[in-house]
């Protein structure tokens, strides 16, 4: 036994090797090999990108929202004859806090027969759609950070999509309210034989509804194509988490309603402001989930990014870029950012980086491809006279250079020593064009990393599972 325990230790630790590093140099593509890299990218995503301080910054603009989206959601209610299950609806999700719900009712109540009174019509509306639209654009934000997007959507294009789903989202929780006493009302009527599988379908009905809610956030909200199926995938693993979590809130005020006699009504707040901060990470952890699915074998790198040196960003920068005239060059289809990153072999977020700066100085299109499935990068200038120097020199000036107003004149012989230097250095790359670089083929790439996990097989790899 003294001597089985070591053993089962050093597995342990070789298994855990495996799964934080090693499988990361895996080249099998098999369903074990997926799941620990999917497994293994969503922890490291959501532990690196701060997303936990992100669910907070949504759960204080959910506050600000709260009141605004129930009095919009209760006004179309009304409209569709659902106010009543709506508001039965809440109540059911906040069994011992009818004092405080009725509060809150109080609140909607005012601000919706305030907003049919004169000027406040049209500020109340306003307000209203400002409100959401701001907890919205945060959302996106926040997808867009996880998917590595840096360019948000228009104003015009935040107006019409934000507005859309503020309107829509109502629309089919009250249809959805009005299907529900649709089925109720035909299963006591005239379906009896039915009765136990209609029961179940209803008891199925939130989940469905939570499925959807989430794959279609993470199908729509991030500003780049996402495939559906994994959007699904994420969308029904956050349903049952969020399901979950449900249970537990609601039988938890049972057990804080004690606490009503200290407090008051204010024991409600502190849990579901937990409650709330929760149900966001929940949302943001099934995105990240969704961004590792799609692009896990674009990531074969542990690395930071943001932490390379800046003389290796440029040589990465230089491949990047070579790679994307050479191919423009032999009249080829333009690469996307993951094709570019599995072909050549470099960390996705740093070609989303470079990508992004070679597209702001002006010396690449972002273009969609025949497929309508993503973004590729195509020349931006003639892709036969581009020189290294010139790549050099734009990427140099990229952004702010006044930012202290007398530094030039404080420090001229420096700024003037500098920029000789500089130039110096670009006149001399002026000598090599773009396209001439050295950079081998994608096929060339791909094959020496064929050769090295063949002759350089990792020690701390375990046995190939049985998956």
């Amino acid at each position: 036994m003294k001597k089985a325990i070591p053993k089962i230790i050093n597995k342990a630790r070789q298994f855990y090797q495996y799964c934080t590093v090693g499988v990361w140099k895996e080249p099998r593509n098999t369903l074990w090999v997926r799941v620990i890299k999917t497994l293994n990218l969503s922890v490291r995503s959501f532990l690196d990108r701060g997303l936990q301080m992100k669910s907070s910054a949504l759960t204080y603009s959910a506050v600000l929202a709260i009141v605004p989206a129930i009095a919009l959601l209760l006004a179309i209610g009304r409209g569709f004859g659902f106010q009543d299950s709506i508001s039965n609806a809440l109540y059911s999700y906040f069994p011992s806090q009818h004092k405080a719900l009725q509060t809150a009712m109080g609140f909607v109540d005012s601000y919706l027969k305030e907003a049919n009174n004169g000027v406040f019509v049209g500020v109340g509306i306003l307000v209203l759609l400002w409100t959401l639209v701001s907890l919205l654009s945060t959302i996106e934000e926040a997808f867009n950070n996880i998917w590595d997007i840096k360019k948000d959507r228009t104003i015009y294009q935040k107006i019409t999509d934000y507005i859309s789903i503020c309107l829509i989202m109502p629309v089919l929780m009250a249809c959805s309210s009005g299907v529900s006493i649709f089925m109720s009302t035909m299963v006591q009527n005239s379906l009896q034989i039915l009765t136990p599988l209609l029961n179940i379908a209803l008891e199925c009905a939130p989940l469905v509804l939570a499925w959807l809610a989430f794959a279609l956030s993470y199908f729509l909200i991030p500003n780049t194509k996402v495939q559906f199926k994994y959007a699904a995938i994420s969308g029904a693993v956050c349903a049952i988490a969020f399901q979950i979590m449900q249970l537990l809130f609601v039988n938890g005020q049972i057990y804080v309603s004690k606490y009503n006699a200290i407090y008051g009504s204010f024991s409600f707040l502190p849990l579901l402001l937990i409650w709330m901060q929760l149900s966001w990470m929940i949302l943001l952890f099934g995105c990240v989930l969704t961004y590792s699915l799609q692009n896990i074998f674009a990531f074969n790198f542990l690395g930071d990014p943001s932490t390379i040196s800046q003389n290796y960003r440029r040589k990465v920068t230089l491949v990047v870029v070579g790679a994307i005239f050479r191919r423009f060059e032999k009249k080829l289809e333009p690469l996307s950012r993951n094709d570019l990153s599995a072909d050549y072999d470099i960390p996705l977020r740093l070609v989303g980086d470079i990508t992004f700066a070679l597209n702001k100085c002006g010396l690449i299109y972002n273009v969609m491809l025949k497929d309508n499935d993503s973004i590729g990068y195509t020349p931006a200038v003639n892709a036969r006279d581009l020189t290294v120097g010139t790549v050099l020199r734009k990427l140099d000036a990229l952004g702010d250079s006044g930012f202290i107003p007398r530094f030039n004149i404080i420090y001229k012989d420096l700024v003037d020593m500098t920029d000789k230097w500089n130039l110096e250095a670009w006149d001399v790359a002026d000598s090599t064009r773009v396209i001439d670089l050295p950079i081998p083929s994608a096929a060339d790439v791909q094959r020496q990393l064929h050769d090295e996990n063949l002759t350089e097989p990792d020690p701390d790899q375990p046995p190939a599972s049985p998956a």
